[in-house]
């Protein structure tokens, strides 16, 4: 494998939570700390995206397929770039599972984010029927082979991965950092076939519960390049504490 050049990266996926204290919070947070050796991205609820300023880069959870229309409760492209969106979470395991999201439309709507010059987080992962029999491999395999079929190899230049280890979410199960980096490191093999230099580079963040008391081990994997934080990205001081921990 060829030598990367990744730099860690630390999303906060505030999913159905968050208010405009929140948002002041974190913001004055971020903007006192000194993470020079790393990338933080907030992804907000739509409603609170204008209300940060351009000291903090900005994602969004969803995106449509389509560019405008009638589709009522949904948010285009060309919405996201007004508020300065740099980044699109792709395929999360609550949008697949709580909107029937296929593999299909997950594989649509990473092309749509890439042709609007935006960064897909493009999540895979399996439940925990999957990792129980043991075809989690595979079946983590067909998720990537969708998009890789969509948009092919040469845009997962433009891509951020993330695992998702759905069976140890909410359920008292734990992934252990070396579970973490096998499938990480599995992950980034099946790019490997494709084409290794991108393999090399591809940015693969872990989206397992990442808390300040394990974040540090976690990222020092050789195959896990920081975090999707759910839960801990709503306390902007253990967000930091994960921050600083990437910012090795």
């Amino acid at each position: 494998m060829q030598t990367n050049s990744r730099r860690q990266l630390v999303a906060g996926n505030w999913k159905m939570n968050g208010d405009k204290a929140l948002v002041e919070q974190m913001q004055k947070q971020l903007a006192g700390a000194s993470l020079k050796n790393m990338d933080v991205v907030i992804c907000p609820p739509f409603p609170y995206l204008g209300l940060f300023d351009s000291r903090v880069k900005l994602g969004s959870q969803n995106i449509s397929e389509f560019d405008s229309g009638a589709h009522t409760g949904e948010i285009s492209i060309a919405m996201l770039h007004e508020f300065n969106c740099e980044y699109v979470i792709v395929g999360h395991s609550e949008r697949r599972a709580d909107n029937n999201e296929s593999d299909e439309l997950v594989a649509k709507k990473v092309e749509q984010v890439l042709k609007a010059n935006l960064t897909p987080i493009l999540c895979v992962g399996e439940p925990e029927n999957v990792r129980e029999d043991g075809t989690f491999f595979d079946y983590i395999a067909a998720q990537l082979d969708a998009v890789l079929s969509k948009v092919g190899i040469n845009q997962f230049s433009k891509i951020v991965l993330a695992y998702e280890p759905i069976w140890a979410i909410g359920t008292g199960k734990t992934a252990s950092p070396a579970q973490a980096q096998e499938v990480h490191a599995f992950i980034r093999g099946c790019l490997v076939k494709q084409d290794d230099n991108i393999a090399a580079n591809i940015v693969i963040l872990y989206g397992g519960s990442v808390k300040g008391n394990n974040a540090q081990e976690l990222f020092s994997q050789a195959d896990v390049d920081g975090g999707l934080i759910g839960g801990a990205s709503l306390n902007p001081e253990d967000f930091l504490s994960i921050c600083q921990a990437a910012n090795q």
